[in-house]
């Protein structure tokens, strides 16, 4: 990638342990090109597992081992009328990953190790680039949805792009598509105001693959699910939400794998380290460029004045 600087790798805090063949982050695809993240840590007697399958959070695993060379783990999952036990069966060859969901049916998602995380940038020595505008105001020039199947909610009016939901809750329900820049990008930061209504739900995707939590002010601390969160794993330091149908200043900044969230004038995240993937990511791969994508799956949501400044190339 381009950079406006240098600096040093250093080790994860996931450290990758010579016991453990497992040990680290890993990046996979399912058969069917979900993304999902494996963090494995711990030695070989006593490991740890953390797990994000293609949606939703990231889930601590039950009962993890290793037998016959092999990494085995649990996860619980809700439904709707049961409690889901999942099992899996991780095999690995150097930094080479093959994960199969073996209980109930049956799934394959292959991947790699991820490179350790950069050492902590030093964001007021970043040369930036040319800001750029990703909306027009006028129209949805420059996006598509992610899945063209799905049903187009987006449109613009008054210079703002709005995505309404009427049908989502009708049998059969309508599923509304999540947004995205024809353009993709390596690191930068971004600018934009959002609003949205009593629960409504959005969220803002990095490179199409670290969702930022768009969402108004609850009761008490955000947490993990909160606005300006990194969904299920960043927790922002501060509730800095306005309350639902105000608009909502996010000012966000990605550079070497860690973020920084400002929410309203208040850094509630400060240059924190991403392990892996979020929940609805495009794909696994942290060192590909990707688009600023919108959600619009879940509730009604309005955006407008979205800015992108990259990184400056070295020259």
């Amino acid at each position: 990638m381009n950079r406006a600087f240098l600096c040093l790798t250093v080790v994860a805090a996931w450290p990758a342990l010579a016991a453990n063949p497992f040990a680290g982050d890993w990046a996979l695809t399912s058969e069917d090109g979900g993304a999902i993240w494996l963090g494995v840590a711990g030695s070989d007697t006593d490991p740890a597992v953390r797990m994000m399958w293609k949606f939703g959070g990231v889930r601590s695993a039950g009962n993890p081992r290793i037998e016959d060379g092999n990494l085995r783990f649990e996860t619980v999952r809700a439904s709707r009328d049961a409690r889901i036990v999942e099992e899996y069966e991780v095999n690995v060859t150097g930094d080479e990953m093959t994960l199969k969901l073996v209980s109930p049916g049956k799934e394959t998602a292959t991947g790699k190790r991820q490179p350790p995380l950069p050492a902590p940038p030093d964001l007021p020595a970043v040369r930036w680039g040319e800001p750029v505008s990703l909306f027009n105001g006028r129209n949805l020039a420059g996006w598509r949805l992610t899945n063209p199947k799905a049903t187009n909610g987006w449109s613009v009016e008054d210079g703002v792009m709005i995505n309404s939901t009427p049908g989502r809750h009708a049998t059969p329900r309508v599923h509304y598509g999540n947004i995205r820049t024809d353009q993709e990008f390596e690191d930068f930061k971004l600018t934009l105001e959002a609003r949205v209504p009593e629960e409504g739900n959005s969220g803002v995707y990095l490179r199409g693959i670290y969702e930022v939590q768009v969402s108004a002010r609850g009761e008490g601390e955000p947490g993990l699910h909160g606005a300006g969160s990194i969904f299920s794993r960043i927790a922002p330091s501060s509730n800095a939400a306005r309350p639902a149908g105000e608009w909502q200043s996010y000012g966000i900044t990605l550079v070497d794998r860690r973020v920084t969230v400002e929410l309203n004038g208040v850094v509630v995240i400060d240059n924190r380290p991403l392990h892996g993937c979020t929940g609805g990511a495009l794909w696994s791969d942290v060192e590909r460029p990707g688009p600023v994508y919108l959600q619009g799956d879940h509730t009604d949501v309005e955006y407008r004045n979205i800015v992108l400044t990259p990184v400056a190339p070295l020259h």
